[in-house]
């Protein structure tokens, strides 16, 4: 396996750069795909007109998302290649705050790839992965891609899935099935942020962690109070926010000039 290469805290971009070379040791490890690079450079293009930063918007699809999450009878954490790679404790963390069940579902259903994601799950503290080989001996009729094999003790019967990172077709798949869902993406346009029901739209990495925090806090709601901050909460509405606040750091930007200075 490539070593890692010692980033410099000073540099500007020295998180991003860690966490691009996170990604490509596990594209070696088989948990991440080729195709998963692209998907994370897509992702850091639209935090950069974001403002790499976790927006009012967000924090309120974070809070709708929590109480969604501890409201489900049979909530499920979908995991795929690029969210195992970049959170595997955060995902840990989230299905001991939840009791959600955690499972593997790949797009690219390569050899070796489902097996190298349990791995580090459980390395991060995992008790069970569902999904993983024969397990996934289920399938959703309303998807065409190999993501419609799931695992008929997770994803098949959930009320709630949480699909961080995920495609469209299988967001707009489970959604037509009744349940609910909930995605991280940093691109409000996409498919997968315009079908789920509730879209936080941050980094994953970003996100994670404040969910986590969110559904302690929540913990000791009434399930009327929990529905009540699921019920006040508009989807469309969010991604609208989330453009508006993109546009307008556009604009700002273009008026402003950006310029970035020479070294030395």
């Amino acid at each position: 396996m490539t070593g890692e290469h010692h980033v410099s805290e000073e540099h500007p971009r020295a998180e991003s750069i860690r966490i691009r070379e996170q990604l490509t040791r596990q594209v070696e490890t088989k948990v991440l795909a080729l195709a998963g690079l692209i998907a994370h450079g897509r992702g850091e293009a639209f935090d950069y007109i974001l403002g790499e930063r976790t927006t009012l918007p967000a924090m309120r699809a974070i809070t709708a998302a929590s109480a969604a999450l501890l409201l489900a009878e049979y909530p499920v954490l979908s995991v795929n290649g690029n969210v195992a790679a970049l959170c595997p404790r955060e995902l840990v963390e989230l299905w001991e705050a939840t009791g959600a069940r955690l499972e593997v579902n790949l797009f690219h259903r390569l050899p070796g790839r489902e097996e190298a994601i349990e791995r580090v799950l459980k390395d991060a503290g995992a008790r069970e992965v569902l999904g993983v080989g024969d397990a996934a001996s289920a399938s959703i009729d309303e998807v065409s891609s190999d993501r419609r094999r799931v695992d008929p003790r997770g994803i098949l019967v959930a009320d709630a899935v949480f699909v961080p990172l995920e495609d469209g077709d299988r967001t707009e798949g489970l959604v037509r099935m009744g349940k609910r869902v909930i995605t991280i993406d940093l691109n409000p346009m996409s498919r997968t942020a315009q079908f789920a029901t509730i879209t936080i739209v941050d980094n994953v990495v970003r996100a994670m962690p404040l969910l986590i925090k969110e559904v302690e806090r929540l913990k000791g709601s009434s399930r009327n109070e929990l529905e009540a901050l699921i019920s006040g909460f508009s989807n469309r509405e969010a991604l609208s926010e989330a453009l508006k606040l993109m546009k307008e750091r556009l604009q700002s930007l273009s008026e402003k000039g950006v310029f970035i200075q020479p070294h030395g």
